[in-house]
């Protein structure tokens, strides 16, 4: 599936709103079954990319897979740990059940749950749960971004020198090709900080960041985030420019802002410095 395919949607408003608000059930329940085992002893195990993996991705996954399949049997879904499994609808359930296992294993309250949802080959509905912090950004396709309940909006920030920028790992920009224009970021944004993976960019969906870099994304990773930046105002695109969750790295900014952040990715795309 990729954005802006083939199929159509037909789904109304208020269908919307109610996949909406059962993803933001599941991501609840999924978060709570992390929470027993957070800051508690247990084995991460190292994937065959260097990430971790541990007993409680591995149980929040099976919970989401059951509950979709129970309560949409038709769809399908692709989740982190386990894979894709086949739908006959036009729906695909696209689910992290701990984004940030970094910091999820030591001890870092700012992983969340991911809930993303593809209607038509369309992210419709995303849903990041922050389990520690208790915050839960929703959002569906023209129905608004939701901040616990508020509606969340980007910053109308229009100055660089204003503004903050954030990243998972700055470094990790310059292993994979885009190091000049983060370090030209840095140096043009006013504040940087390092409050990475989904966190970061539901900063920016909220107004409390201006500029999200990840030089690393999943499909699972963008899946929500797509909806929630996009409904609060704000763009999510990858490092091209374009409107995707598959184009395997991500940026999100507060729109006003993202001419002038784009120039100068361009600018310094394919930099030896990168």
């Amino acid at each position: 599936m990729s954005e802006g395919g083939e199929g159509r949607d037909t789904t109304n408003g208020a269908e919307l709103r109610e996949l909406m608000a059962c993803a933001a059930e599941l991501a609840r329940g999924a978060g709570e079954i992390t929470l027993r085992y957070f800051r508690r002893s247990l084995d991460a195990e190292r994937k065959a990319d260097g990430s971790f993996v541990t007993a409680a991705d591995r149980e929040a996954e099976k919970f989401l897979r059951a509950e979709i399949a129970r309560r949409f049997p038709d769809d399908a879904i692709i989740g982190e740990e386990e894979g894709e499994q086949a739908g006959i609808s036009d729906r695909c359930w696209i689910i992290d059940p701990i984004d940030g296992t970094y910091s999820f294993v030591h001890g870092v309250p700012f992983y969340g749950v991911l809930i993303g949802l593809e209607i038509a080959n369309e992210p419709s509905v995303g849903v990041v749960y922050i389990p520690v912090l208790g915050e839960l950004i929703k959002a569906a396709r023209g129905q608004g971004c939701y901040w616990n309940g508020e509606v969340a909006r980007v910053s109308a920030t229009d100055t660089m020198t204003d503004a903050l920028l954030l990243a998972t790992d700055f470094g990790t920009c310059a292993r994979y090709g885009f190091g000049a224009a983060a370090d030209e970021l840095q140096q043009r944004f006013g504040a940087r900080r390092t409050w990475g993976d989904c966190y970061g960019h539901v900063l920016v969906a909220t107004g409390r960041a201006e500029c999200m870099l990840d030089a690393v994304m999943n499909v699972w990773d963008c899946a929500p985030l797509l909806p929630i930046v996009e409904e609060a105002g704000g763009t999510f695109t990858d490092w091209t420019g374009q409107r995707t969750i598959r184009g395997g790295n991500a940026v999100s900014t507060n729109g006003t802002l993202c001419r002038e952040i784009f120039q100068i990715i361009n600018k310094n795309a394919g930099s030896a410095h990168g």
